[in-house]
């Protein structure tokens, strides 16, 4: 899916990949995204996900990005809360309620100084992207992420080939994309809606001896 398509989707209400409630893997497996409970949370292409206010919620400062203006925009209009706007390059950043969304392209942040993130969530990004851009995701994310940061991954599975998003995602393509660069287990293994099978993976950022 290109970046229009992406906004042209936003722009149509086409999102039926959008849940109104927290994911129940993320309530099962929270507790394994970080080393400690303020461990600030990296979440990809994030939507308007409330899975967002519910890391918030535990203690987790949060940062989502976005692509869609629109997205981020119903986001915070679901909350009477005040919001805090700036921008930091190319990218518009809103704060609200301790999450932060910032607008733009994924694949372009690069956080300077180079502080990276200690733990990240991704419930529909990976499975949302077509399979040229998924090593380069992996790549991307991994850069972002301190050594022995750890992470939730969900993906889908079927068996169709032009079908997506969400893309099919298998457990031999999680094992090319990401075990260069994290330790990988998989938590959960179920049969999801629509003849999807879903898999939810426990990812480990590797340190530099561990990826020699």
């Amino acid at each position: 899916m290109s970046e229009l398509d992406w906004l042209e989707r936003w722009r149509q209400g086409r999102i039926g990949f959008h849940r109104e409630t927290p994911h129940s893997a993320l309530i099962r497996h929270w507790q394994t995204l970080a080393r400690r409970a303020d461990a600030p949370v990296l979440v990809p292409l994030c939507g308007k996900s409330p899975d967002l206010r519910w890391l918030a919620e535990r203690g987790h400062p949060v940062t989502g990005v976005e692509l869609s203006p629109l997205a981020v925009e119903q986001f915070v209009a679901e909350r009477d809360a005040p919001v805090t706007r700036w921008q930091s390059g190319e990218f518009t950043c809103l704060e609200q309620g301790g999450v932060e969304l910032w607008c733009g392209d994924f694949f372009h942040v690069d956080l300077q100084p180079p502080v990276r993130f200690e733990a990240f969530y991704d419930r529909a990004a990976l499975i949302a992207l077509p399979a040229p851009t998924r090593q380069r995701y992996a790549l991307h994310l991994a850069q972002l992420l301190e050594p022995g940061s750890a992470g939730l991954l969900v993906t889908l599975t079927h068996d169709d080939p032009e079908r997506g998003p969400p893309f099919n995602v298998d457990a031999a393509e999680v094992q090319r994309l990401f075990a260069p660069n994290f330790e990988i287990t998989r938590l959960e293994q179920d049969d999801a809606a629509d003849g999807l099978e879903e898999s939810v993976w426990h990812l480990v950022r590797r340190g530099p001896r561990d990826t020699d």
